[in-house]
């Protein structure tokens, strides 16, 4: 008996939580680098009347004039002046009857669009270039949380070597959007479109074929497409006889095929400056760590040229004044009040998210620096031990979301150099004796031992496999050959 399909209508009541303004503004200032910060106080100080700000105490921007004192309070009486004008232009322009005040919520949701000048300098960071490229496209906002994760993701040489399964795992338990690999996939190809070409490559060939494909097709760019999708391994093997006598070449043809190849570039991401090349000197580090002689690790807030902030005095006094004469107030004055509640509001709940920002951020760099103590102490990037963001976030009690976008794109000086945050974040590898070690001290291993081979005969993967497990890294073959294409190290035939 034949079974029949019913097809139902059901309504059902699904409850959701939704960030409210508020949160959303300290979300955003949460993410952002110091530079940018000290923008969008700027921002906010030219948009807002009721916020003003006031001198930081100890701060090194005085001027050396001798007439600095008297200079300061001309610019601040000034600088009162013109709000307390702005305020009372706004308030006559709210003479008619039939004009309610119209509130501006207008802010700078899109934080990475402004974003080419800072933290580098004159060079753009990793991170910054790709999400600027982001804004030109249009996303859903699903799609762009699944993007700024896949950036997030990406090596240090543009290639994405998470698999999506997983991706799809982490989105869903760190930031609670349930999305299928083929959501993800297509937002790949999306980035994939990025520059630099071969960016978001899961593997070296599909680098190469991202940017054989951007490139305009000529024959022997046609030839090399091939080669590259159809005999990637014979190519990394440098077996051209067998390239040659299968696709029926001419040595000229293969000769114009090698060069075409050479013009790729096997790590986009490198070019970027992110890791490398970059020049530190033009880095705004967002912490101050510093290291005592006897070990101990204390660590500042680089401030730079971020004031304090208050609400304004005159806007104060005025919503006052309103409250306590309520009952006889007409309707203009009630619009007046409404105007000023509303600034009023949006200037204190300014300053409340900038000092969250900065109370989160010395709590997560506090656990940081408690849980990789000893590379603050010694400055051995093989002593940093492994660490998650769940680790910092089970530390602090705050969100791993949280701990997420405090650590994506700030920058910490150390007695060491400056490291960006994820530079102490690294998974740890469990050996069969139940050992744990960081991935980051494994990887250290094994460069050494690569750099110190005998170029003329260097070392198979089964032989570094044996040679690390002699120097007290057992890991399996297979792990060696992950690590050093991480590494961004050719296999042993092409190390000659």
């Amino acid at each position: 008996m034949a079974q029949r399909l019913i097809q139902e209508q059901v309504q059902k009541q699904v409850q959701t939580q939704r960030l409210s303004a508020q949160q959303m503004l300290q979300v955003r200032l949460l993410e952002m680098p110091l530079t940018e910060l000290e923008e969008s106080i700027h921002a906010e100080l030219d948009e807002n009347p009721a916020l003003e700000t006031a001198e930081m105490e100890g701060g090194d921007h005085a001027d050396n004039d001798e007439f600095s004192d008297e200079k300061e309070d001309f610019e601040q009486q000034s600088e009162r002046e013109e709000r307390e004008e702005a305020l009372d232009s706004a308030l006559e322009q709210m003479g008619g009857d039939d004009e309610l005040p119209v509130a501006n919520y207008q802010q700078r949701t899109d934080y990475g669009q402004e974003y080419e000048e800072t933290i580098y300098g004159d060079t753009v960071s990793f991170y910054d270039k790709l999400s600027s490229q982001m804004m030109e496209h249009n996303l859903t906002e699903q799609q762009r949380t699944i993007m700024e994760y896949l950036i997030g993701s990406l090596d240090d040489d543009g290639l994405l070597r998470k698999s999506l399964d997983s991706i799809a795992d982490e989105l869903a338990i760190y930031h609670n959007v349930d999305c299928t690999e083929e959501d993800i996939e297509e937002v790949l190809h999306t980035l994939q479109e990025f520059d630099p070409p071969g960016i978001g490559g899961r593997n070296l060939q599909e680098c190469l074929l991202l940017q054989i494909d951007r490139s305009t097709a000529t024959k022997t760019r046609l030839l090399t497409r091939e080669v590259i999708a159809d005999f990637f391994d014979e190519f990394t093997k440098k077996h051209w006889d067998k390239i040659r006598l299968s696709m029926k070449l001419s040595e000229q043809q293969v000769s114009d095929i090698q060069t075409e190849i050479r013009r790729l570039n096997p790590k986009p991401g490198a070019a970027m400056g992110e890791t490398q090349g970059r020049n530190l000197q033009q880095i705004t580090p967002d912490f101050i760590v510093d290291t005592a002689e006897d070990g101990k690790v204390t660590f500042t807030l680089n401030q730079g040229n971020v004031p304090e902030l208050y609400v304004s005095p005159s806007f104060a006094e005025m919503m006052k004044a309103y409250r306590g004469n309520k009952e006889s107030m007409n309707r203009q004055q009630k619009e007046a009040l409404l105007y000023v509640k509303e600034k009023v509001e949006k200037a204190q709940g300014y300053i409340d998210a900038v000092r969250q920002r900065r109370q989160t951020l010395r709590l997560t760099m506090h656990a940081i620096i408690d849980w990789q103590r000893k590379f603050f102490q010694d400055g051995d990037e093989s002593e940093l031990k492994p660490m998650k963001l769940k680790d910092i976030a089970d530390k602090t009690g705050l969100d791993i979301s949280t701990i997420s976008r405090v650590s994506n794109i700030k920058y910490a000086q150390t007695k060491w150099g400056t490291f960006p945050l994820r530079f102490f974040f690294s998974d740890g590898y469990t050996t069969k004796d139940g050992q744990e070690l960081s991935t980051r001290k494994v990887k250290l291993a094994l460069k050494e031992l690569i750099d110190n081979e005998d170029k003329q005969h260097p070392m198979s993967d089964e032989t570094l496999t044996r040679q690390m497990q002699q120097r007290g890294f057992p890991i399996a073959r297979r792990t060696v050959a992950k690590y050093r294409e991480q590494l961004g190290i050719p296999v042993a035939r092409l190390r000659k």
